[in-house]
């Protein structure tokens, strides 16, 4: 669960393992065992680095899935307010949802071409 969790926060922050096991200061390969949930029992310590490597507050690791709902709504709420900085409001994101998706149909059938 705490690998999983890890895994998904790195993912979602545009870092390699190689980045976030630097910016920890642990071994790539100790993290990695962690992420695919190998070890399910980092140590506290273990578990602090990577949340100062990640740049979050510990709990968003350790938490209840609640809290890790809070986190990813919190990223939401981000989101659009760098929208509403450049200027876009309700009305125009019909616009971008046209784009949105063209990419998503784009995917699917990329995806389906490859197979």
């Amino acid at each position: 669960m705490i690998g999983k969790k890890i895994y998904n926060i790195r993912r979602k922050k545009g870092m390699t393992l190689s980045e976030l096991a630097k910016r920890s200061n642990i071994s790539k390969s100790y993290l990695s065992v962690i992420e695919r949930s190998i070890n399910e029992n980092p140590s506290i310590q273990v578990i602090h680095k990577i949340a100062a490597g990640l740049d979050v507050d510990i709990k968003t690791i350790i938490g209840t899935d609640k809290e890790q709902k809070q986190y990813i709504e919190n990223e939401w709420i981000e989101f659009v307010s760098e929208l509403k900085k450049t200027g876009i409001d309700k009305k125009q994101i019909q616009e971008y949802k046209a784009v949105i998706e063209f990419i998503k149909w784009r995917k699917e059938n990329t995806s389906n071409d490859e197979m």
